[in-house]
Formats: structure tokens, sequence, C-alpha cells
């Protein structure tokens, strides 16, 4: 197989200063939207990188659940490896990649946790079984067997067979606060267009980007 020779040429669209908002979380609502009305697959999935305190990067996809122009909030495990790596160092960067519209959304910024209340809203809307799957993963953890996970989550069913299942108090969101964002349109002969935005004071800087 020779890699050589997996190529794309990117026609789709084209990105100008005068198509762009001059808030980039309009922006980011007016790709959001049109992904969603395009019917791409998980369009609210992104990779989150963390870097730990020893300076090691790692990255993993995890899912959109809120946003707005405080920022964008996923939820995990906090004994999980990532949740760890925020802990001791908060800067972050997310990238959405929306193949099919042969765009990219590169966000900088630092996390930090949600309230408790505005973790518990997002638990109690989940599905039952990921309530329950929530309490039986410790994250990143290892275990033996996946029949072990399976019987705690069946431990898990019949314990809470009664009632409602409790936010787990290891378990809830982080809120990545921009400071940056780059916008990526794909484009012909590997000459995409780049708009970057970055915070200045109450404002938001626009500059365009060598590809």
């Amino acid at each position: 197989m020779d890699l050589f020779e997996f190529r794309n040429e990117y026609l789709k669209n084209g990105l100008e200063r005068k198509d762009l908002s001059d808030s980039p979380f309009e922006q980011f609502g007016k790709w959001f939207d049109n992904a969603v009305k395009c019917k791409v697959l998980e369009p609210n999935a992104f990779s989150v990188s963390t870097v730990s305190a020893e300076g090691k990067p790692s990255s993993r996809v995890v899912l959109l659940k809120s946003w707005d122009e405080k920022g964008f909030v996923f939820y995990t495990n906090y004994t999980s490896h990532k949740a760890k790596d925020i802990e001791a160092n908060p800067n972050v960067c997310a990238l959405f990649t929306w193949f099919d519209l042969e765009r990219q959304l590169r966000i900088n910024g630092r996390a930090e946790k949600v309230s408790t209340a505005e973790s518990l809203r997002y638990f109690l809307s989940r599905p039952f079984g990921s309530r329950l799957g929530a309490w039986v993963s410790h994250q990143s953890s290892i275990i033996s067997s996946r029949s072990l996970l399976e019987m705690q989550f069946d431990k898990m069913k019949r314990k809470f067979a009664g009632g409602e299942i409790p936010l787990p108090d290891f378990w809830g969101g982080f809120r990545i606060i921009p400071e940056s964002f780059e916008f990526w349109q794909g484009r012909e002969n590997r000459l995409h267009d780049r708009f970057a935005y970055t915070k200045n004071n109450d404002r938001w800087d626009i500059e365009r980007l060598a590809p």
C-alpha cells in the first residue's frame, strides 16, 4: 500500500474574511449548524488534547454537550487521565474535524470544572444505562476483563432498580474557556483558507494565516 497515493483535492468551499462573523462563537454556531444540517456523523465530536504534569501530551475524542460564550462543555470521570492532566495543567486544545465539509476548527484555551448543578442537569438527561455506566467505569484504570465490567454494571442495575440514580461525586463536566480559535477550510492545491481569532481585551482580532 503506497500512502503517497492517498490524496484528495478540497474543492467544496472557500472562506473569505467577509464571510466571517466578528464573534468566533457566532461563527462556530454557523459551522456547527451546517454540520448538523449536512448530517455529518457525530457533528459534536471533537478531540481534546491535554498535557500532563510531566509535559507529556495526550489526545482523545469527547462529545460537546453544551456551549455558549462562556465556553464549550464536555463530561468525564474526574479521576480519568484527562481530568488528572487538567488538574495539573488546565491549558487544553480542542479540535473539531468535519471531513465531509472539508473543515477543521481548533480552539485553544483553559479548562475548568462546571458547577455540580450544571453537571446534575446533564446527568439526569442521560439514558438509564449511561447513568449506570458513570458509576461502573473508573475511567482509565486497569481492569482484568470485560466480564468484570459487566458484572459491576449488573450490580449497579440491581442497586438502583428502585429509585433515581444519583450523580457520582467523581463525575462531571469541564468547560473549555477559549483564548483563540482557528477556522480552517480546505482548498485546492493545499492552499487552504485559515483564519485565527485571538482574544484582545473585550474584542477578537481576526487574521488570515498562510496554509
